[in-house]
């Protein structure tokens, strides 16, 4: 497959995810956080909108809000608006190299997501509902871009996750690919420490039963 189809595939991934963990709950797991975030309440996420990710500072580490979506690789813009990049599949791609080593990776907090089904959309939430999880991200900050035309040319801070193949439970509906979900304090330390070579090895999906699909008729991937 072309460079440019495997960009394309990526529009049929997770494009839509919420996060219910509270602000107290993050600083909880992750002690001397500094949060930016302001007042965050339950929220329903889609590309290009503003989310909060937990990122490195130069004091530790930083709860902010940032722009969901990556800049574009400029062979696949066809206008100048960049409307961003939201899934991460191939570490490999000379694009993403310059945003792979810790002080560009980030933890991106979410308590269900939904992958694209004929008419609308499944949502998959942890099975164990106690257990935390975040996506394996990657942000950039003050990138200049246009990402809405009205708008104009904009300076945001932005942010994408990694994507692997599907678990059984994904695979299901998606086979193609899934988030990369970390729910352990070890993962989080390592995808955000770690020198790629090693970092790399999380890209992988979540076992097969970590995941429960959520009934489509639960108000934003949460149970009624």
């Amino acid at each position: 497959m072309t460079d440019q189809g495997n960009w394309r595939q990526l529009a049929g991934m997770c494009n839509l995810y919420s996060n219910t963990r509270t602000q107290d709950a993050m600083r909880r797991l992750f002690p001397g956080l500094e949060d930016r975030a302001g007042n965050l309440g339950e929220g329903t996420y889609y590309p290009n909108q503003m989310a909060p990710i937990i990122r490195h500072s130069a004091e530790g580490l930083e709860l902010v809000l940032a722009r969901w979506g990556m800049p574009s690789p400029a062979f696949v813009l066809k206008t100048k608006r960049d409307p961003g990049v939201t899934n991460v599949r191939n570490l490999a791609s000379r694009h993403w190299q310059s945003w792979l080593s810790p002080a560009h990776r980030c933890l991106v907090p979410v308590t269900s997501f939904a992958e694209p089904v004929k008419g609308g959309n499944q949502w998959f939430g942890a099975a164990d509902p106690d257990r935390p999880m975040f996506f394996a991200g990657i942000e950039t900050r003050a990138w200049r871009s246009v990402r809405r035309v009205k708008d104009g040319e904009t300076e945001d801070d932005l942010f994408a996750f990694l994507t692997s193949h599907p678990n059984a439970e994904v695979g299901a509906v998606h086979p193609k690919a899934m988030p990369v979900i970390l729910t352990k304090p070890g993962e989080w330390d390592l995808w955000m420490n770690a020198p790629i070579e090693a970092a790399r090895q999380l890209q992988r999906p979540l076992p097969d039963g970590a995941l429960l699909p959520i009934d489509p008729a639960a108000e934003n991937g949460r149970l009624i």
